[in-house]
C-alpha cells in the first residue's frame, strides 16, 4: 500500500457544456487527484478514468480517510506498474458523480434545491470532453496515456477517436465496444430495484430525508455476481453454512429465508455498504452511459471506421473467466484496430476472478501493464516537437 497523502482538488467551469443528449450544464465542478510531476515537456500525464462506483482517488491514501487506499493502489504509485516516480496521474470524478463532482446531489442553481432527477443524462463521450477540458486547465495538450477498466475503459476508447491529436497510447482493461444485450438486462434490473424502492420517490428522496436503501442494496447485489466468476465464487464460499446457524435442521439447515449461506451474508454485506456511500439517481445516470456507449452503432458505421480516427498505440487485456466483459468482446476491438491499421498489444490474461481481476493483485496481469508502460515512457520525437 502506498504511504503517499493526497488531497482532492477542485476545478470549476462556468462556459455552458453541450450533452450529447441535447441538454447542457453550466456551473460545474470536477473534482480530481493527482500523483507525481508533471515533467517540464509535459509528456508524462497519464489520466485514469473509473468504473461505475470508483471515483478520483485512484491510489494512496486519501487525506481525510487515512486508511482507505485508492481503488486502484496496487496499479498506480512509486515502483508500481503505473510507476508515479515517473507519470504523472490524474485521476477525475466524472460529472454525474457523488464524489464530489457536480452531480444528483448538488443543487441547481436554477431551482435551489437538488438536481435529483432533473439532472441530464450523460454519455460516456459527454465525461471525455469534460476531462479534456480539465486537460486544458492543467495545460497538458497530450495525455502519454489514457487507461481504465470496465466503463473507464470505454472512456479510454473514446478519447482515442474524439480527441486523436491528445493521446499517445490507449490502456482498456476488461472492457467492451457495447453492452451486450444480457448487460443491458442486468442495469435494467438494478435500476428497477430502485426505481420501484417506496423510498426513491422519483429521484426526489433527498427532500424526504431518506434514501431508498432497499433498492440500492439489491443492486449492488445483482452487480456484484456478475463481477465475480463462478470458480471464484465456489472457492471463496461454495455452499458453506454461516457459523452462527442455529443447526437444528435435517442437514444443518433452518428451512427459513433468513441468511444461511455464507455468499447470501457476503451479498447482503456488501448491498448494505453500497447503500450508504452510493447516491441512487448516480446509480441510474452511470448504468445508462453504459447502456448507451456504441460508437460505431449510433454512426451507422462499423467500429473499424471509427478507429480509423486514432493516432494512438493501444495495449487491449480481458480475462479468461470475465463473462460480464467477456474477452471475445475485447478481442472485437483488437480485430477493428487491426482492420483500421492501428498498431495493438492484446493480452488475454488466464485468471479465476471473473470481472473484478482488472482489479486484483495479478502477477501476470501486473507484469504486462508495466512491460506496456515502459513503452509509454519513451517519447516519439514528433510528440516532442508538439509539446
Amino acid at each position: 500500500m502506498s504511504e503517499a497523502r493526497v488531497c482532492p482538488q477542485r476545478m470549476r467551469f462556468e462556459a455552458p457544456l453541450a450533452l450529447s443528449s441535447g441538454a447542457s450544464i453550466a456551473g460545474y465542478e470536477l473534482v480530481y487527484e493527482t500523483y507525481g510531476e508533471l515533467n517540464a515537456e509535459r509528456s508524462n500525464a497519464v489520466l485514469v478514468c473509473h468504473a461505475l462506483n470508483a471515483s478520483h482517488h485512484v491510489a494512496g491514501l486519501a487525506a481525510e480517510a487515512p486508511h482507505e487506499p485508492g481503488w486502484w493502489d496496487n496499479m498506480v504509485g512509486p515502483g508500481k506498474p503505473v510507476d508515479t516516480r515517473r507519470f504523472f496521474v490524474i485521476g477525475v470524478n466524472n460529472l454525474g458523480s457523488c464524489f464530489g463532482s457536480t452531480g444528483p446531489m448538488s443543487v441547481n442553481p436554477s431551482s435551489g434545491r437538488p438536481y435529483g432527477p432533473d439532472f441530464p443524462v450523460l454519455t460516456v463521450e459527454d465525461w471525455v470532453h469534460t476531462q479534456a477540458l480539465l486537460a486544458d486547465r492543467l495545460g497538458i495538450t497530450q495525455f502519454a496515456a489514457v487507461m481504465g477498466g470496465s466503463l473507464g475503459g470505454m472512456q479510454a476508447l473514446a478519447w482515442s477517436y474524439l480527441y486523436p491529436e491528445r493521446i499517445r497510447h490507449c490502456v482498456a482493461i476488461a472492457t467492451a465496444p457495447k453492452l451486450s444485450a444480457q448487460n443491458i438486462a442486468f442495469n435494467e434490473v438494478a435500476r428497477r430495484a430502485i426505481l420501484t424502492d417506496p423510498e426513491f420517490h422519483g429521484g426526489r428522496f433527498y427532500d424526504h430525508g431518506v434514501v431508498p436503501a432497499r433498492g440500492l442494496q439489491v443492486a449492488r447485489m445483482i452487480g456484484h455476481i456478475t463481477y465475480l466468476s463462478d470458480d471464484s465464487m465456489a472457492e471463496k464460499f461454495g455452499r458453506a453454512l454461516r457459523q452462527s446457524v442455529d443447526r437444528t435442521g435435517p442437514d444443518d439447515y433452518r428451512f427459513t429465508f433468513d441468511v444461511e449461506f455464507e455468499i447470501e451474508s457476503y451479498l447482503r454485506y456488501q448491498g448494505e455498504k453500497f447503500s450508504k456511500y452510493f447516491d441512487a439517481n448516480t446509480y441510474l445516470l452511470i448504468t445508462r452511459a453504459l447502456d448507451y456507449f456504441d460508437p460505431a452503432g449510433r454512426a451507422g458505421r462499423d467500429l473499424a471506421e471509427v478507429m480509423r480516427a486514432a493516432r494512438s498505440s493501444f495495449f487491449i487485456a480481458s480475462f479468461t473467466t470475465d463473462w460480464r466483459f467477456a474477452p471475445e468482446r475485447s478481442r472485437e476491438i483488437v480485430q477493428a484496430l487491426l482492420k483500421a491499421g492501428k498498431p495493438v498489444t492484446y493480452a488475454e490474461i488466464n485468471a479465476p476472478h471473473g470481472h473484478d481481476a482488472f482489479l486484483l493483485d495479478d502477477p501476470q496481469y501486473h507484469a504486462l501493464v508495466r512491460a506496456y508502460f515502459e513503452r509509454v515512457a519513451v517519447v516519439p520525437a514528433a510528440a516532442q516537437e508538439a509539446q
